[in-house]
């Protein structure tokens, strides 16, 4: 049979991140490259106790078919969190999605047509390249500093559907958005017509001080603003939201209903029994501690190693250190030896709109204990070294 496949279907590509993370599944591989939550902070226990009063006080609801936008006091419970951050909402718009992934897609799907200009980081999140990229779209680079995105190039990109910000820890730069820069990030996409959407991940993963307010308490209805529980909580679980403007929410919703009819409704109640008492305000400092740890242990580790020419930044928040290599060497062509060597990481050419810069990678700390992180950055060290000593 020969099938005749969609023009999307060639934009279709696979995950460079999990494809790598294959690899790593070898004996002996330490992995710094997925971005995965360490599995030791997994609320096992709320989750057993949450499960067990579902089933018993509300089971048929819980597996039965369920409303589009989500369960209710989950809606309600965003909506409060996210008035407490200065995002003036009700729960009529919040919408409760599939991991905050789905956000991405719903967003796309009823944002972009063939041929649409979106104006994205460069950096940025390769999954939302991913969502985005079947629709058709030009992707425009934003550029940036080590303060966030330039207002300037953002102004520059007038006329896109929209501009995709991820201003806390971002993935893959782990860059923090400054509060001024938000400011002006918000009011040169006001004087641009330019819609925000906003990817907000990893904000509560903060080791120093918590971040800036939200762009989308900032821009209102110029905003959509997608927050997710997998950081927090357990990616299994495959929950996340999306607050929208009243005026955009019922095609999202719309998109919803016709790409999986509601996100499961056990899932949401189970999330919503252990949060509703304020389990996340003693859980998450206990991630934050943890990781925090990792955090510094990677910093001194490619203080120790990495050889001459290397540079990089020491993240505020979530899980990754962004590293750029010395001139001329190519972090892609490189990781094979990596692997050989017994280490894993993410080349950072992967995360550009358009050609990425061949000397970048992604490094993830979080699920590595810190005498490992050192092992590993050595390993990775010795690499570098042996191609540098190549190209000399």
């Amino acid at each position: 049979m020969n099938w005749q496949m969609a023009r999307r279907a060639e934009r279709l590509n696979p995950s460079t991140i999990r494809e790598i993370l294959k690899v790593t599944e070898r004996p002996g591989i330490v992995s710094l490259a997925g971005g995965l939550p360490a599995a030791d902070t997994f609320p096992v226990e709320a989750m057993r106790e949450a499960a067990a009063r579902v089933l018993r006080e509300q089971p048929r609801e819980a597996l039965q078919y369920a409303a589009s936008e989500g369960h209710a006091p989950l809606r309600e419970w965003v909506a409060q969190q996210m008035s407490a951050q200065g995002l003036d909402c009700d729960a009529a718009q919040v919408l409760i999605t599939t991991g905050s992934q789905q956000g991405l897609d719903l967003v796309g799907k009823v944002l972009i047509d063939p041929g649409s200009r979106v104006a994205v980081e460069s950096p940025t999140y390769l999954g939302a390249l991913q969502a985005w990229a079947p629709y058709e779209p030009e992707f425009v680079a934003v550029a940036g500093d080590d303060d966030g995105p330039l207002p300037a190039a953002l102004e520059a990109a007038r006329g896109a559907r929209y501009a995709y910000l991820l201003p806390n820890f971002q993935n893959p730069s782990g860059r923090c958005i400054t509060a001024a820069r938000r400011a002006a990030l918000v009011q040169a996409a006001a004087r641009a017509a330019l819609p925000i959407v906003e990817d907000n991940p990893y904000g509560d993963l903060w080791y120093d001080a918590p971040p800036p307010p939200p762009l989308a308490a900032l821009a209102g209805d110029a905003a959509v603003y997608l927050g997710s529980f997998s950081k927090v909580l357990a990616p299994g679980l495959r929950l996340g939201y999306l607050v929208a403007p009243k005026a955009l929410y019922p095609k999202l919703l719309q998109a919803k209903q016709a790409a999986d009819l509601h996100t499961p409704g056990f899932n949401q109640r189970l999330v919503y029994e252990v949060i509703r008492d304020g389990f996340l305000a003693d859980h998450v400092p206990t991630i934050r501690a943890r990781y925090r740890v990792q955090r510094d242990a990677m910093r001194a580790a490619l203080a120790r190693h990495l050889p001459p020419g290397c540079r990089w930044t020491t993240p505020a928040g979530g899980m990754f250190f962004w590293v750029e290599l010395a001139p001329g060497l190519d972090a892609t062509a490189l990781l094979p030896q990596a692997v050989a060597a017994g280490v894993a990481y993410v080349p950072g050419a992967t995360f550009y709109p358009g050609a990425g810069r061949a000397n970048t990678l992604r490094l993830s700390f979080v699920t590595v204990a810190p005498a490992q992180i050192d092992a590993a950055v050595a390993r990775l060290a010795g690499v570098l070294e042996q191609a540098l000593e190549a190209c000399a």
